[in-house]
């Protein structure tokens, strides 16, 4: 009962953690990666598709994302795509490539981006005590139903707290990480 409870708590935590992770990814800095790019999507004959699976997605420099599709009939739909992700991205085709240059960012849209991702970040750590709050609820619950004991129950709710320690710890240290290489010129 006490160890499923953790388990199943410990999981939900670490994508709680994943999906913040992913959430940084979207959030743009001055600075060129081709994770950027993951979530547009590109009308391919009438489907909405990846941009991942149309196209080679590729660094050229640290400021520059190159991405070739895979049919030269679709370069035209993948820079319109990347024009209207909502990244504030002016893709350039050049030949058969598509050449996407990361703009510098001003002081006021770093300090946006800052409060974006603290935000997330307040999020993630809400999820996160909400499952703990779930996981000592469940243990109190199993408590009342005289399946464990309160020793067992008072020992398995110090490890949840341990749990949930541990996982704030990592929001916070992906934070700080995250607002230095925003901060970063």
């Amino acid at each position: 009962m006490i160890p499923e409870i953790k388990k199943n708590t410990e999981q939900k935590m670490n994508r709680s953690i994943e999906a913040f992770r992913n959430d940084l990814t979207k959030v743009r800095t001055g600075r060129a990666h081709t994770g950027l790019l993951d979530h547009v999507m590109v009308d391919y004959y009438g489907a909405q598709t990846p941009l991942a699976q149309v196209a080679k997605v590729t660094l050229l420099d640290a400021r520059t994302i190159a991405v070739s599709p895979f049919e030269k009939k679709l370069i035209q739909a993948v820079e319109k795509a990347i024009r209207e992700s909502g990244l504030g991205l002016n893709p350039a085709t050049m030949s058969d490539t598509i050449r996407v240059p990361m703009p510098a960012l001003t002081e006021e849209r770093r300090k946006e981006l800052i409060k974006v991702v603290r935000h997330d970040a307040e999020n993630a750590r809400i999820a996160v005590r909400n499952l703990r709050r779930d996981a000592n609820t469940a243990l109190k619950d199993a408590l009342k139903k005289k399946e464990v004991s309160e020793n067992d129950e008072r020992r398995a709710q110090d490890d949840v707290q341990k749990m949930t320690d541990r996982h704030i710890a990592e929001i916070e240290k992906l934070l700080q990480q995250k607002e230095a290489e925003l901060l970063a010129v």
